[in-house]
């Protein structure tokens, strides 16, 4: 029966939590008799450590998980569209471009793009369709577009166009930080980072990896000392750039250089962007696929 009054309420639910607290620590002093007596008068290794439980840890099992070496998946990944990209035949050439009147947070989060992707150029965008945009870049022999889109003066938006051929990747930006908003941030070099990718385990997972991957060259220069990473949590991707140094044998420095922002897949089409007429591989319903917080995509 619900209580009307609020602070009855609250009384008791200070009560209940109290109490669970007591018990937890009695099971775990419970445990620790328990292992104790198995441990007296045996020479043996402790127990283990018991694996907290965590979200992650009790993810709902996707059919379409990756195992490792996978002989179908390395097959498909061989004839698809980013191949060439893996079979070193092009080098990454990226346009950047935005909506017609970006604002000057917009402007600043591209330069710093500009800085972090090697062999990115910036087109002004004017007023041109996205469709011809990517037939343009086409005719320069660009391999990637990025469109940075905004709303009220702040980007809030990703599109990557792999080319010639898609696929076309919309992706809901947050959480910007500009290198300047980061506390002791350090200063980018040109020179090209190596790439880092965590927990793309799914068929979906692995195309997003591959289509970020290939933004960059595959040849990092080790002299410079930086660090690019996409790191997926329960469908977040969180992009991070560092600078490290060896101090000696056991401990490494990290300096982040930025920016700092977060990645949500909206969609995946197949080919180039076409909103009208285009194949979506994949589209994010959130009545549909939201039912869990235990069930992740990528």
């Amino acid at each position: 029966m619900m209580l009307k009054n609020k602070q009855r309420r609250q009384e008791l639910y200070r009560k209940e939590k109290k109490i669970k607290k007591k018990e937890k620590r009695e099971r775990q002093a419970k445990r620790k008799r328990e292992a104790e007596e198995e441990m007296e008068g045996e020479e043996t290794a402790p127990p283990p450590k018991q694996k907290p439980k965590t979200i992650e840890s009790m993810r709902v099992r996707d059919e379409t998980i990756v195992e490792e070496n996978d002989e179908e998946v390395l097959a498909d990944e061989k004839t698809d569209e980013l191949s060439a990209y893996f079979d070193q035949k092009t080098t990454p050439k990226v346009l950047l471009t935005s909506n017609a009147k970006c604002h000057l947070r917009t402007v600043k989060f591209m330069e710093e793009l500009l800085d972090t992707i090697p062999n990115c150029e910036f087109r002004r965008r004017k007023i041109v369709d996205v469709k011809k945009v990517i037939e343009q870049a086409k005719d320069h022999q660009f391999t990637d577009v990025i469109v940075v889109n905004e709303d009220r003066k702040q980007p809030n938006g990703i599109f990557l166009c792999h080319l010639p051929d898609g696929p076309t990747a919309h992706f809901k930006l947050t959480s910007v930080k500009l290198s300047e908003q980061i506390r002791r941030h350090g200063r980018r070099t040109h020179h090209k980072p190596e790439v880092l990718l965590n927990n793309f385990s799914t068929r979906l997972g692995h195309t997003v990896g591959r289509m970020l991957v290939a933004l960059f060259p595959q040849r990092p220069q080790f002299k410079g000392r930086s660090a690019v990473t996409f790191h997926n949590q329960r469908d977040y991707i969180f992009f991070r750039h560092h600078r490290y140094i060896f101090k000696n044998e056991k401990r490494v420095g990290m300096q982040e250089l930025g920016p700092r922002f977060t990645l949500k897949l909206r969609s995946l089409q197949r080919g180039t962007f076409d909103s009208k007429h285009g194949e979506f591989i994949w589209i994010h319903r959130r009545k549909e696929m939201d039912t869990s917080r235990r069930k992740f995509h990528l």
